[in-house]
C-alpha cells in the first residue's frame, strides 16, 4: 500500500489496543474521519494536498486500516466506543481547535463528538455522510439490507468479503476504480477475523429507538444547531446509492447558511469519483474563511484601541 510508504505511523494506546493514525504537516490542524468499509486511505490525495499548509490528522477507528482489530469480546464496536475513541486521540494530541472532514460514519462519530465541543471546531467539511436518524421517506439501500440479514450478512461481509468489494463496484460513480487503488481498501480486511468492524459498522446503524446507538443518533441531531455559526462545505456525490439526496436535502434543512458543492459524476466514494474538484473547492473555502477570521479579528483589535 503506498500510503504506508508516504505517510509515518503514528499509535495511541486505548487501554491495550493499537489505534493508528496519520499526523502530516504542522499549524492549523484538519482532521478527518472515515467510514465503513474505508479507512484513512480514504483521505490519502487530501493529506498530501493539505499537509504542506496544515497539520492534517486521519485515525483508522479500531477495527480498520492499520489500527488493531480485536474480536467482539474484547471490543465494542458501537457508536459510542469510537467517540470515546475519538476524543481521547484529540485529548491526547492537544488539538483546542481544528476543522473536521467527515465521510460516511465519521459524519456521526464527528458530530456527536463536536456537538458536546462546539467551540473547539473551526469549520466543518462533510462529505456524503450523516449525522441525524434516516431522513423521512428513506430506506436501508438492498445492499446495505442484505449484509444486515443474520447469518447471511455475517457470510457475506465476513467470509467473503463481499461487501467491501461491492463498495469498491458501485461507491465511485461514472468513473472505475482502478485496481491497485480496490487491492489498497480490501487490504485491511483479508480475513474473517480482519473483517470484524465492516460487519459491526452495518450493525451499528440505528434503524429504531430500540437500537443501542440510536439514543446518540437522536441526540446529536437535535443539537446540531450548536454548529449552525460554525463555516460549512458540504461536498455531494450525487450519483451515491447508499446515502440519496433526501441526506443531502437533510444537511441542508440543518444548515442553510452552508456551502453546497454537487457533484453530479460522483458517488459515495467522492473523493475517488470528484477527488480534485473536491480539493479545489477545499482551498477555497479554507483561504477565504482563513481570511475571514483574520479580517474579522482586525476589526475586533481596532475596536478595542
Amino acid at each position: 500500500m503506498d500510503q504506508q510508504a508516504v505517510f509515518a505511523e503514528h499509535y495511541l494506546d486505548l487501554d491495550g489496543l493499537r489505534y493508528h493514525y496519520l499526523d502530516e504537516g504542522a499549524g492549523e490542524a484538519i482532521v478527518m474521519i472515515h467510514g465503513n468499509p474505508t479507512w484513512s486511505y480514504y483521505y490519502r490525495n487530501l493529506v498530501r494536498a493539505f499537509s504542506d499548509d496544515y497539520r492534517v490528522v486521519v485515525p483508522d477507528h479500531i477495527g480498520c486500516g492499520f489500527s488493531d482489530k480485536p474480536p467482539e469480546s474484547e471490543y465494542a464496536y458501537d457508536l459510542a466506543t469510537r467517540i470515546a475513541d475519538l476524543d481521547r486521540l484529540i485529548e491526547h494530541l492537544q488539538l483546542d481547535s481544528f476543522t473536521l472532514v467527515v465521510h460516511d460514519w465519521g459524519g456521526m462519530i464527528g458530530a456527536a463528538w463536536a456537538v458536546e465541543h462546539p467551540e473547539r471546531i473551526d469549520r466543518l467539511v462533510v462529505l456524503n455522510s450523516a449525522a441525524f436518524p434516516m431522513p423521512q421517506g428513506t430506506s436501508l439501500s438492498p445492499w446495505l439490507r442484505t449484509a444486515r440479514v443474520p447469518l447471511l450478512g455475517k457470510l457475506l461481509v465476513r467470509g467473503i468479503g463481499a461487501f467491501s468489494r461491492v463498495a469498491n463496484r458501485i461507491c465511485v460513480g461514472t468513473k472505475r476504480m482502478s485496481a491497485e487503488v480496490a487491492d489498497a481498501y480490501l487490504a485491511p480486511y483479508d480475513s474473517w477475523a480482519n473483517r470484524v468492524a465492516v460487519h459491526r459498522f452495518v450493525l451499528d446503524i440505528p434503524l429504531s429507538p430500540g437500537h443501542p446507538s440510536f439514543a446518540i443518533v437522536r441526540n446529536t441531531a437535535e443539537r446540531l444547531g450548536q454548529l449552525a455559526d460554525i463555516p460549512m462545505l458540504i461536498c455531494w456525490g450525487l450519483r451515491d446509492q447508499v446515502l440519496n439526496r433526501r441526506f443531502l436535502a437533510e444537511w441542508t434543512q440543518y444548515f442553510p447558511r452552508a456551502e453546497v458543492l454537487e457533484l453530479p459524476d460522483a458517488g459515495h466514494y467522492v473523493l475517488e469519483g470528484a477527488g480534485d474538484e473536491v480539493i479545489r473547492r477545499m482551498r477555497k473555502f479554507l483561504r477565504l474563511e482563513a481570511a475571514h477570521q483574520t479580517n474579522g479579528r482586525s476589526t475586533e483589535e481596532k475596536k478595542q484601541q
